[in-house]
């Protein structure tokens, strides 16, 4: 299974990066990631915009759901076959959203053990043959951040822009629900997430922070247009 992951991830991954570092003519690092952010960004876009789009349809019919969970709360069996009838008339697919996320997951973890390697001499041994090994890589971006270190500036950006994301995928609360137990977890992991993410990125290199930064900024951007879609519906 690693070298699986190695052949057709890690591997492809580290050469398009170093690719890009040598067009970029300033050699810029950091240029260099945030490209190979946006092109995995972009070739995951119709899968990502399909999960959001779901996500968002899932939060829409709500209240359906919990008509459906509070009339038949004694029978649990009859109450899940007529919410997965909903999500079938809906045309929602309650597990589209985790799908992106196992296909991400072997590319995040390509992409930080790229990132924690570090572009050394040692590690151009994966290079292609068609792949120049660059003389001395930068490890800074645009001459302001050292990529190879912790940077606090990245990180309150990356979390900043996780809080944004979720708050934008989770529905307004009404004061009725305010009791509920889900709403209540939903709630804390607003703040809980970006804050875990914080911590962690002032612990590692600022790399993965502008990876992460470029990455939650790419989402923003896929919600605002779902959230625009749905407001011409309600509009048209």
């Amino acid at each position: 299974m690693g070298n699986i992951i190695y052949i057709l991830i890690y591997q492809p991954l580290f050469n398009l990066l170093i690719f890009l570092y040598n067009v970029i003519p300033f050699y810029d690092l950091g240029v260099a990631v945030v490209l190979l952010t946006l092109i995995i960004k972009g070739v995951l876009y119709p899968l990502g915009m399909k999960a959001a789009r779901s996500q968002k349809e899932m939060e829409t019919i709500q209240p359906e759901v919990k008509k459906i969970q509070e009339k038949l709360k004694d029978d649990k069996e009859k109450q899940a076959r007529k919410i997965m009838e909903l999500y079938k008339e809906r045309g929602v697919n309650p597990f589209s959203g985790i799908l992106p996320l196992f296909i991400q997951l072997p590319i995040l973890i390509s992409l930080f053990q790229i990132f924690r390697r570090g572009i050394e001499s040692e590690e151009m041994k994966h290079l292609y043959g068609f792949v120049s090994t660059p003389e001395t890589v930068n490890y800074t971006f645009l001459g302001l951040v050292d990529l190879s270190s912790p940077n606090v500036i990245l990180a309150i950006l990356a979390a900043a822009g996780q809080y944004l994301q979720m708050k934008m995928v989770t529905s307004k609360k009404k004061d009725a629900d305010k009791g509920d137990m889900a709403k209540a977890m939903q709630s804390h992991m607003i703040y809980f997430l970006p804050g875990f993410t914080f911590i962690i990125l002032l612990n590692l290199p600022s790399v993965i922070g502008l990876y992460w930064t470029i990455t939650v900024a790419f989402s923003v951007f896929q919600q605002y247009i779902v959230k625009k879609e749905d407001e011409r519906k309600k509009n048209g």
